[in-house]
């Protein structure tokens, strides 16, 4: 024979009375929520412009060192032409100085203006390749930036087409239920919002399964009908929610400060069904092995 909500044997002389709660205040999550997903976006975009400013800073210093590199250039054509008119004035000063060691030292000089200007044209390509680098990250930190705001814009309408999706309705015990949940989508939603505890389980037919302070046993399953019997092991007592529904909230008190605690569940095959245990943010939770 069960006990009453309150533990004490039932009154037979007593009218039966059934002690509601007053219903859980409204709750201004979805507005936290939108919120946080703001400040996220901000944060994200303050610390994309931060890298964008540093890279325009970087493109600066190389195209700074690039005209160094055309100042160099010109400097080494000055010294190039002076060289020259050196060498011309050794040639027309210098007795006896054979054809072939003028020639030698002619080619020489040519030779070493042609690796002077080899070394400026691979220091310039160098640094055309280390600018296209940069003005190519500036590009992505652009794209970046445009991505971010449409995966926020998309999980703000994701999250308010979930939240459209949830309802409130009266448990088996005639007392108001939170929100509940009718897919693992919504009940993924239920969690993120942070109202109560929320713990998934899949029962197999037979089976005691532990859920958070409490256990589970699924009796009866009847898929075509979506109707379950399973029976629910709290406080050293066992309370049986015979023939219930899919998405019907099955609530039961529980603990010393008498808690209201919440299973639903929305699928049920041949022998499992899937659901979960909905308990206040002040429940005890379970200790882990």
């Amino acid at each position: 024979m069960l006990l009453e909500a309150d533990g004490n044997a039932p009154d037979s002389n007593a009218p039966e009375t059934a002690y509601v709660p007053p219903p859980p205040p409204p709750s201004h999550r979805n507005e936290i929520i939108l919120y946080v997903a703001l400040a996220v976006g901000v944060i994200y975009a303050i610390a994309s412009l931060y890298l964008m400013q540093d890279t325009r800073t970087r493109l600066a210093a190389m195209e700074k060192k690039q005209l160094t590199l055309e100042v160099a250039q010109v400097e080494l054509g000055d010294r190039i032409h002076e060289t020259s008119s050196q060498f011309k004035e050794a040639l027309s000063s210098e007795v006896g100085t054979t054809k072939q060691e003028l020639d030698r030292r002619a080619a020489e000089l040519d030779r070493q203006q042609k690796a002077a200007a080899a070394r400026l044209a691979a220091a310039q390509s160098q640094q055309g390749k280390q600018i296209a680098a940069v003005s190519g990250e500036v590009s992505g930190v652009k794209t970046d930036v445009g991505t971010a705001k449409t995966d926020i814009q998309k999980t703000q309408t994701d999250l308010a087409a979930t939240n459209a999706k949830l309802e409130r309705t009266i448990g088996d015990l005639g007392i108001q239920s939170g929100l509940i949940a009718h897919t693992a989508s919504e009940l993924e939603a239920l969690k993120r919002k942070g109202d109560r505890n929320y713990y998934d389980f899949t029962l197999v037919k037979g089976a005691r399964t532990p859920v958070s302070t409490i256990s589970l046993q699924l009796k009866k399953v009847d898929p075509k009908k979506s109707k379950f019997t399973l029976n629910v092991m709290a406080d050293d007592r066992t309370i049986e929610k015979k023939d219930r529904t899919i998405g019907e909230p099955l609530q039961f008190y529980t603990g010393r400060d008498r808690m209201l605690y919440e299973v639903v569940v929305f699928t049920a095959a041949k022998n499992t069904i899937t659901g979960y245990l909905a308990t206040p943010k002040t429940a005890p939770t379970p200790v882990l092995p």
